[in-house]
Order: C-alpha cells, then structure tokens, then sequence
C-alpha cells in the first residue's frame, strides 16, 4: 500500500515551520532562538522544584484559574479576558480555527475570499502562513516598507493589496525578524480600520518602549498575544496567553483542548509574576547589552536596524549573510539565516549577555 494515500492532499503539500537550529555539540554561543541569556527567577526555580511530587500524577487545573486571575490583577481585566496557552503559538493557531473559515475543497484563492483569509506583513513571524496552511485557510502577506516600518493606513488603502475585511490579521509588534517597534497610535488606527479579528503578538513586548495592551480592552474585536519564553526565560515549560474581549475569550476556550497548560509551567508562571522587579532588571540589562552590540557591530560596517527586542536584525558587510553563517559557526556562534529571498541578506543576533557579545564581536573582527 502506497501510505502516502492516506494522509490528507493538504497535508502533503504542506511546508513546516523551521525553528532555528537547536545545539548537537556542547560550547555553542547561542544567539538564534532568541532566549533570555538570565535564567528563570531563584523564586520561580524555587517554587517548580517544590511541585515535583505526587501532583505529578494529577491533570492540572483545566483553565489556568489562578494564573488567569493574577493575570487579570496584573493588566486590570477581569480573568473572562484572559485565555491561557501551550505557548503563545497554541494560542495563535487556536485563533486561525477559531475566526477563519477553511477554503471548499477545489475554491480556487484568488479572489480572497475576507473569511477564509489570514493576513500578515511580511517578513513577519513564519509561523503565520503555515498554521494559515494548516488550517486551509487563503493567505494574504503584504511586504512592509524597505525599512521593515509598517505602512499607514492610507498606503495600505491606496494598494498594497491589503483587505480590511480579512477574517483574522496577525501584527508582530514589535516585529520579528527586524525588530522594529510600532507606535501604539499607529496600531490603533490599524485595528480601527479593521472589520474582522485583529491579533496583535506582543512576544517582545518586554524589551519595547510602550506596549498595545489597552487596544485588546477596548475594542472588541482585537487580541493581544503575550509569551512568558522571551522576556520571562520559561521557554521550557511554553505558557502564553490572550487578553481581549470576553465574547472572543470564550470563542477560543470552546476549542481549546483540555489541559492544555502543564501544572508546573502554570506553576512556574505564576511564580513569575511574584518577581516581576527581578525580571525588569534583566529587561533593562538585555536593553543596555542590545544598544552596546548594535554599536560595535556598526563601527565594523553591519547595518543595524533599530531595535525594540531582544534581538538585532543586521545586514553583515564584505561577505553574503549565510557565509557569516557558517564562518561564525565554525567559531561555535549561532546567529539565525532566512533563506526566504527578501530577507537572504540578512542575519537575526539574539542579546544574549555581555561576554556573549564581546566573543560575537571578537569573532566579527577575526572575520573581517
């Protein structure tokens, strides 16, 4: 029997999405997945360790409760405005399924049809189109300005194939892989326009200057994705969340699976929030570790976007960026390379600590 009969004809066609390349071999620099280079809260390890006994053998609680109420106190909601995640991903393709409907066997995609249609800038998360794929939904990337900043609303009305009725619109802000911030008014203005579910990912919130929050608690049709990965070092345990309108909340519980959120990761979160200053001093360290490698990098010749993240997205001199790839691999360095066309020149530099820096920076020099 042929097995490739049995799987679905969307799923053949599919494309994964690529993380970017986890360590084989011990002594790597790790500057590509962009996590926190601090570890976890002494509190936070604290409290995880504590619950390794026989919880373990119990389901967790199904919602999240209690972090979805200190969720609540913390942005001054209400926990119906809050949904918790696997991860911010669960969260956004859980969107994708909610809002969107899937194309009919054989629909041809143009002309997009607005409530099959997931829409995104690009270069933006990758993650977008594939879950976009998945779901067998249409998809609308729009190219963002040649300075990776976001085009008004009246460009974006004059043509650049933009569809305000699009059933779902993912904004990275601020952006990945450039890492450019978005000006609160600027995405106000945005969601305003917008007829259908506006899902604002905020995973690098942490490191920007002002934050989007309010917009998913007044308008009702706008989401706000938050990680605790980037900022709150928990990548290992994958616990995210939604804030917006309760009637959207509700929508994503009724297809959230249960027990979605594993007991220590919801531990771990809330643990977190108990520490929050011992956090945003990592912010402020990560920050002054960003503007001090953007400048280095800059008196060698990489251009250097401006940055509200913990990365920096540069374009590397002399050589093509995926030969900077493999020349600081061979120095046990791991920068992130997108083969996608429009952004091949580039590379993605995680902030990881000052030594960690000073041996990219060190490594550049011997290059060049």
């Amino acid at each position: 029997m042929n097995r490739l009969t049995v799987i679905r004809p969307l799923v053949r066609g599919l494309a994964p999405y690529v993380p970017g390349e986890q360590p084989k071999i011990k002594g790597l620099i790790k500057l590509n997945t962009n996590e926190n280079p601090y570890p976890p809260s002494p509190r936070v390890l604290a409290a995880t360790r504590a619950a390794v006994d026989g919880r373990l053998r119990l389901y967790p609680n199904p919602t999240a409760e209690a972090l979805r109420d200190k969720l609540a106190r913390l942005h001054h909601c209400g926990p119906e405005n809050i949904i918790v995640g696997n991860g911010s991903d669960e969260l956004l393709a859980m969107a994708v399924r909610t809002f969107v409907e899937p194309r009919k066997a054989g629909e041809t995609p143009a002309p997009l049809a607005s409530k099959s249609l997931v829409q995104f800038f690009t270069p933006s998360y990758s993650l977008y189109p594939v879950l976009a794929d998945i779901h067998g939904a249409a998809r609308n990337a729009v190219p963002l300005n040649a300075d990776f900043t976001q085009p008004s609303v009246a460009e974006l009305k004059r043509g650049r194939q933009w569809d305000f009725g699009a059933a779902l619109t993912f904004v990275t802000t601020p952006n990945a892989p450039s890492g450019r911030g978005y000006p609160t008014a600027e995405l106000e203005e945005l969601c305003r326009a917008h007829k259908g579910v506006v899902v604002l990912d905020e995973a690098y919130v942490d490191f920007a200057r002002e934050n989007a929050l309010l917009l998913a608690l007044k308008y009702g049709h706008v989401l706000v994705a938050r990680t605790f990965s980037k900022a709150y070092s928990l990548c290992f345990q994958r616990v995210g969340y939604c804030v917006g309108h309760p009637d959207l909340i509700a929508a994503l519980h009724k297809i959230r699976d249960s027990y979605n959120v594993n007991g220590l990761g919801q531990i771990a979160a809330l643990a977190t929030l108990e520490d929050l200053p011992y956090y945003r001093a990592n912010f402020g360290k990560i920050i002054a570790t960003r503007e001090d490698l953007g400048r280095e990098l800059e008196t060698l010749g990489f251009r250097v976007f401006p940055s509200q993240t913990n990365f920096l997205f540069v374009r590397p001199p002399r050589f093509s960026a995926q030969s900077w790839l493999r020349k600081l691999r061979s120095r046990k360095i791991l920068v992130r390379w997108f083969s996608n066309s429009s952004i091949r020149d580039y590379l993605r530099i995680t902030i990881g600590t000052p030594d960690e820096a000073a041996a990219l920076v060190k490594a550049a020099e011997a290059i060049l």
